[in-house]
């Protein structure tokens, strides 16, 4: 892995490339609809993540897995112009870049089917081999769209080093592990996320919070999309961050910018509600351009 690093953001997770089109409805069973030309553009959760942070001035390295194939590259083009550090992206020879086919909507939401390819490589092992990585840096940013004993592995590493953890469940199992429930901090869900793992029908966000909270979670952010977010800190402490209105257009990826934001705040030592109000800014900014990463801003480009 080379020498030791010193990030404010590690961000261990997924590198898709993303295909997308627009549609003026989406396709019902066995049917066919024309879309727009084929966009393809650099996305994934953990990708997404990283660039966002770097984007907005952020110490930020990555450490996933890519195919040795034209994506691979494409992908490592767009965390170098964000100004991420790609020293621990590993190749994986003879494996497919993973993929995202994305159909957006006219209203600006997404339906999206991602192939892991090369992200389901990303192994414990690769992990344990950037322990000092992950204790150089001050957060360790996480999703689930790289394998969960890989997932797991960083969120132990950095609970022993003394490494923050912003975990971003996404996509969201049943029920979440104990362990990583505990070494977030926070732990960052949009409300859907965040009623499926607190159990509750009931309730409104601020319940699923706290649920979440009493379950084990250090803090929790929920976000709200257009209405902002919901903090629940470390002392049990919630506020109500307000949205920033704007016009959307392509939702795809404002999720990892919020996250990539918050995380990359916390490391600088905000207050969670700070960093959240820092970042409900950054995802309304995500949703006013088209794609994920190229929609991300920098800090002259944050709306007031």
């Amino acid at each position: 892995m080379g020498e030791k690093q010193m990030y404010d953001v590690l961000v261990v997770g997924s590198a898709n490339a993303d295909l997308t089109v627009r549609v003026a409805r989406r396709p019902g069973a066995g049917e066919t609809v024309h879309g727009s030309d084929l966009v393809e553009s650099a996305g994934g959760k953990g990708a997404n993540q990283a660039a966002a942070a770097a984007r907005l001035g952020g110490r930020v390295g990555l450490l996933a897995r890519v195919g040795d194939d034209a994506y691979g590259e494409l992908l490592l083009d767009a965390q170098r112009a964000a100004g991420t550090d790609v020293s621990q992206v590993i190749a994986a020879p003879g494996t497919r870049t993973g993929t995202a086919m994305i159909i957006v909507g006219p209203d600006g939401d997404n339906s999206i089917v991602v192939s892991p390819g090369a992200n389901a490589a990303l192994t414990p092992a690769d992990v344990a081999a950037a322990r000092e990585v992950i204790a150089g840096s001050a957060a360790v940013s996480l999703q689930f769209e790289v394998p969960m004993e890989t997932v797991r592995a960083t969120a132990a590493t950095a609970v022993e080093t003394g490494t923050r953890v912003v975990l971003n469940p996404s996509p969201t199992p049943d029920r979440l592990d104990p362990e990583l429930l505990t070494a977030a901090d926070p732990l960052v869900v949009n409300e859907h996320e965040a009623q499926q793992l607190a159990g509750r029908a009931e309730g409104g966000p601020e319940d699923w919070a706290r649920a979440l909270r009493d379950q084990g979670a250090r803090s929790v952010v929920v976000t709200l999309g257009g209405d902002g977010a919901l903090v629940v800190d470390g002392e049990g402490r919630s506020e109500r961050v307000p949205g920033v209105k704007v016009e959307p257009v392509d939702t795809t990826g404002a999720g990892d910018a919020f996250t990539g934001a918050l995380a990359v705040r916390l490391a600088r030592g905000d207050s969670l509600p700070d960093a959240a109000r820092f970042a409900v800014r950054v995802g309304a900014a995500a949703v006013t351009k088209a794609g994920a990463q190229p929609s991300y801003p920098t800090l002259e480009e944050l709306p007031s």
